[in-house]
């Protein structure tokens, strides 16, 4: 190392290795083969290992031009399902000596003001939950590399889509549900208007048209308890035969369900089976614990992220949809006689 400093230089490893700094270059850039040997390559990384030595990122970046710094748009921090996407995309993300710079979309969605002078030179890429498509393009991050979660693959607005297999979670949810004997389906909607949620309102009106008696009606709500409880309360007070099963789009709906069930006198699973679709941590806070459907929220962050640094290098991201599963709990069971 070099009289007086106190990080390892290129140089030093340089000089440790007996090669150039050219060479050393080539090797910690990862831009080696066919210009030096495998040993030579391994006798430079070996000495910056041995030496501590770590690149100076930001001279690096200054001289490439590049940031190594993703935008990752969210609906709302509240949401701890979009803190998981977090988590899974920085992890990701650190591995490859990316940063992420979390942006949550005022309101849970609409336009957003540009957090940067201008996205274009502060970022490399965006990745972006396809409720928040609208900040993403008042930002302009539709004119980054993007990758979009949760959207429709048909009419995405980015290089790349990743998505859960929510359809395949709602024909599991409504095979259980048909399975234990109910056949009036109340589904509490999300009054947001996404393409995920779009994909739950299909299927299970698809599922549960298929079967001969059953019947299935529609209350909206915005994603809060508040919201859920006052849809849930006039959907039951209205007249009619009261639906036996309350199929809703996300674990907060369903404990506002929860909320006007009680409210009105009626019991879960007695006389209403209630079912969720997230597998949130609320799910088991609520009693009796809810039946919902788990979506691996850090594997969609890890997937964005893979797929969003497969587009900045040229290659194709993995394709297939992430798989779910349906989590049994004591919210559910066989309708009452009455």
């Amino acid at each position: 190392m070099a009289p007086g400093s106190t990080r390892p230089t290129s140089r030093d490893v340089a000089r440790a290795a007996g090669v150039s700094q050219a060479a050393v270059s080539l090797v910690l850039g990862d831009k080696w083969r066919g210009r030096v040997s495998e040993t030579t390559a391994e006798r430079v990384r070996q000495a910056a290992r041995e030496l501590g030595y770590r690149p100076n990122l930001a001279a690096r970046n200054l001289r490439l031009g590049h940031t190594r710094t993703v935008l990752l748009v969210v609906p709302a921090l509240t949401n701890e399902f979009f803190a998981g996407v977090y988590t899974g995309a920085a992890r990701i993300a650190a591995d490859h000596g990316f940063g992420v710079v979390l942006y949550p979309s005022p309101e849970g969605i609409g336009p957003a003001r540009d957090p940067f002078a201008s996205a274009q030179a502060a970022l490399d890429g965006v990745i972006a939950s396809s409720m928040a498509a609208d900040a993403v393009t008042a930002i302009r991050g539709d004119q980054l590399p993007l990758v979009m979660l949760d959207s429709d693959p048909a009419a995405t607005l980015g290089a790349a889509t990743v998505n859960l297999d929510i359809a395949d979670g709602v024909r599991q949810l409504t095979t259980h549900l048909l399975g234990l004997g109910h056949r009036r389906f109340l589904h509490l909607a999300a009054d947001v208007p996404s393409w995920t949620f779009e994909v739950r309102a299909r299927e299970l009106a698809h599922r549960i048209g298929a079967v001969p008696g059953t019947s299935v009606s529609t209350t909206r709500a915005p994603i809060s308890i508040e919201g859920a409880q006052a849809a849930t309360e006039a959907a039951l007070s209205a007249p009619g035969p009261r639906p036996t099963a309350l199929v809703c789009d996300d674990d907060k709906l369903a404990a506002g369900a929860y909320k006007a069930l009680r409210r009105l006198g009626l019991r879960v699973p007695d006389d209403v089976s209630v079912t969720g679709l997230d597998d949130l941590a609320l799910a088991t806070a609520i009693d009796p614990e809810l039946t919902t459907v788990r979506l691996d929220a850090e594997l969609v962050g890890e997937r964005g992220m893979r797929a969003l640094l497969a587009v900045l290098a040229g290659r194709t991201p993995e394709a297939g949809d992430i798989p779910v599963q349906l989590v049994v709990r004591g919210s559910t069971a066989p309708p009452s006689a009455s």
